[in-house]
């Protein structure tokens, strides 16, 4: 219960009006940092030893400005990221922790092929979980005025996670935009979904591929994943179909839902000559074209909303159904 309320009391503590700090020098900023770090309970012995001398990162800027979601090609984002070797990796490692991953899928009630997925599209399968210090990272995100607020809280996050004892400093490096671990959890998601699975006391969601699976699979148990049940479809509509059922740009939430049709009952779109292959009868699903091309359109329903949770862009979510559909040979 005691740890409950201190991340409560976290993330009450960083919810404060920002706009005056980012007018001011890095250095300065840093200051601030520290007085709420302090408030939110991190001994300032973390505090000092992370903060101290501490330099915005430039190629962090950089890469804000460039993720590939938004600059790269439908077609080649997909390619890139579904490549001949992560789907034959991937089917061997869904093979290799058969027994961990339906222990996981059984307790959490969410599909092994999809734990899987992420798992390979985030960190290639363990192997790749970023060279960046989490903290300069946040820092210089956080200075920065695009995100500061959403930033300013995971470098608070990130910070207790180091209070807590739950990473080393020296292994605390992550992607560039500070999400950490196999996992690629924000300091913020460690807090609300790493798990210890495999009951040695630890959320260790850098070395325990039982503790990733399982926290994959709550992160999406949580925000609503659907068991059993297929993210979508890619389709073959002409252009005066899709014309009739254009995006919501009124969708509150996630920036991706935005480009999404009007979700509709999957026989409402098997009455206009649409294809759903194996999609359920009896829910719905919404209309989504990732380019200009008609070769790019799919049907999406609930758990693809789902995995918008994890990363905000469509393209990411469409990666992660189609990974999970070749481990299900679908």
């Amino acid at each position: 219960m005691r740890k409950h309320i201190s991340i409560i009391l976290l993330i009450a503590v960083v919810d404060v009006s920002l706009s005056s700090v980012y007018a001011q020098s890095f250095k300065e900023y840093l200051v601030f940092v520290r007085e709420k770090a302090i408030e939110a309970g991190i001994s300032e012995a973390i505090i000092n030893q992370e903060l101290f001398q501490l330099k915005p990162d430039p190629r962090v800027l950089a890469l804000d400005r460039k993720q590939p979601e938004f600059i790269q090609t439908t077609e080649d984002y997909l390619n890139a990221r579904l490549s001949d070797k992560r789907i034959s990796d991937g089917r061997n490692l869904r093979q290799i922790h058969n027994k961990d991953l339906l222990a996981v899928e059984r307790t959490y009630q969410v599909d092994a092929n999809y734990i899987v997925a992420f798992w390979g599209l985030e960190t290639n399968f363990g192997r790749y979980q970023g060279k960046y210090s989490v903290i300069r990272s946040l820092a210089t995100l956080g200075h920065d005025p695009r995100r500061n607020t959403f930033f300013t809280r995971e470098l608070i996050s990130a910070l207790k996670i180091l209070d807590e004892g739950h990473v080393k400093s020296g292994s605390f490096v992550g992607a560039w935009a500070g999400a950490m671990g196999q996992s690629q959890f924000m300091p913020s998601s460690f807090f609300g979904y790493a798990q210890d699975f495999d009951g040695d006391g630890k959320k260790d969601i850098w070395n325990s591929e039982l503790d990733v699976f399982a926290s994959i699979a709550n992160y999406l148990r949580k925000n609503g994943w659907v068991y059993s049940d297929l993210w979508g479809k890619k389709v073959n509509v002409s252009n005066e179909i899709y014309d009739r059922f254009p995006p919501t740009s009124g969708k509150s939430g996630c920036r991706a839902m935005k480009q999404h049709s009007a979700p509709f009952p999957l026989k409402h779109w098997i009455n206009l000559g649409i294809d759903p292959g194996k999609l359920s009868e009896d829910k719905t699903y919404a209309l989504l074209r990732l380019s200009d091309t008609s070769d790019q359109t799919y049907l999406v329903g609930k758990n693809f909303e789902t995995i918008l949770h994890y990363n905000c862009a469509n393209k990411y979510a469409v990666s992660v159904g189609l990974l999970a559909d070749y481990l299900a040979n679908i």
